[in-house]
C-alpha cells in the first residue's frame, strides 16, 4: 500500500473516533472475555503501557482487582481519553493524547520525564504492553511493523505484549456492513488483501478502516518485531470467535 493511501485511511479513523468517540464509548462498558482472561493472569505489580487505551475500561477492571503498579494509557481520541480520565482507578495512572503511528515516543519521553511517579519508566521501561483492538486499525504492513517495533522499544527484556484483533469476517452481521472502497474514492487495487471498510450506525453514519489477521500473519509480524508468540486464542462475541488474541514475549537480544 502506498503511504499516501495509508495516511488517508489513518485520517479516516482519526475522524471517526473524534466524531463518534462518545457514541463508541457507550458501547464499550465492560472488558471483553478475552481481555478478562489475560487480566486474570496478572499479579498487580506489572507496569503497563496501554496503547489505544480508549475509554479506560482496562484501568477500571485493573482497579477492581487491586492493581498497584503504574499504568500509562495513550490514545488519539480526546473524547475517549476524557472518559478514561473520569473513571481512573486508585493506583498511579496517566492518560496522554498521542498518535500511535508517529509521536507516541516523543509524548512518553516528554510526559514521563516531568512526573516523579513515572519518570523511572524512561530507564526501566514497562513490563507489559497491551494493544486491544488497535492493530487492525493501522493501514499498511509498514505502519503495523513500525507500531510493533515501537512497542518493543518500550518493553523490558522478557516483557510481554498482549494484543487482540477484530475477526469481523467471522460475523455475518459485520460482513454485511462492509462497504465498497469507492465510497471513499478508492479502489480495491489501492488497498491490501484483508483490508475492509466498515460502516457505523450509532449516533450517525461513519466509516472505519479495518484489517483482518490470521495467526500466521501475526506470528510473522511478531518475529519481524523482535518477539516470539507465547499464546494464541480466540474469544469474544457469539461463538467466541470475534477476537483473535496473542501474547508475545520480547527477546533479551531485542531489549
Amino acid at each position: 500500500m502506498e503511504s499516501s493511501i495509508a495516511n488517508r485511511l489513518m485520517d479516516l479513523n482519526r475522524q471517526f473516533y473524534q466524531t463518534f468517540g462518545e457514541a463508541f464509548s457507550s458501547t464499550r462498558g465492560a472488558v471483553q472475555p478475552g481481555v478478562r482472561r489475560m487480566l486474570d493472569q496478572l499479579h498487580g505489580s506489572e507496569t503497563i503501557l496501554d496503547l489505544g487505551c480508549g475509554n479506560g475500561n482496562l484501568v477500571r477492571a485493573l482497579a477492581v482487582q487491586g492493581h498497584r503498579a503504574p499504568l500509562v494509557g495513550l490514545d488519539f481520541s480526546l473524547p475517549l481519553l476524557e472518559a478514561a480520565a473520569a473513571g481512573a482507578g486508585g493506583f498511579p495512572v496517566r492518560f496522554f493524547q498521542a498518535d500511535l503511528t508517529t509521536d507516541c515516543d516523543a509524548v512518553l519521553r516528554t510526559q514521563l520525564s516531568g512526573d516523579p511517579a513515572f519518570s523511572a519508566l524512561l530507564e526501566s521501561h514497562f513490563s507489559l504492553i497491551t494493544a486491544f483492538a488497535v492493530l487492525h486499525h493501522l493501514p499498511s504492513a509498514a505502519l503495523r511493523l513500525g507500531f510493533c517495533r515501537r512497542a518493543a522499544g518500550w518493553l523490558r527484556p522478557g516483557g510481554r505484549f498482549i494484543l487482540s484483533n477484530w475477526q469481523f469476517l467471522n460475523s455475518p452481521k459485520l460482513r454485511a456492513r462492509i462497504q465498497p472502497w469507492s465510497s471513499i474514492g478508492l479502489s480495491e487495487a489501492q488497498v491490501d488483501p484483508g483490508d475492509a471498510l466498515l460502516d457505523w450506525r450509532s449516533g450517525g453514519r461513519g466509516l472505519r478502516y479495518v484489517h483482518s489477521f490470521d495467526p500466521p500473519a501475526l506470528e510473522e509480524l511478531a518475529g519481524a518485531s523482535g518477539f516470539r508468540v507465547l499464546e494464541t486464542f480466540y474469544s469474544d462475541g457469539q461463538g467466541g470467535r470475534l477476537g483473535l488474541y496473542q501474547v508475545w514475549e520480547l527477546s533479551a537480544q531485542t531489549g
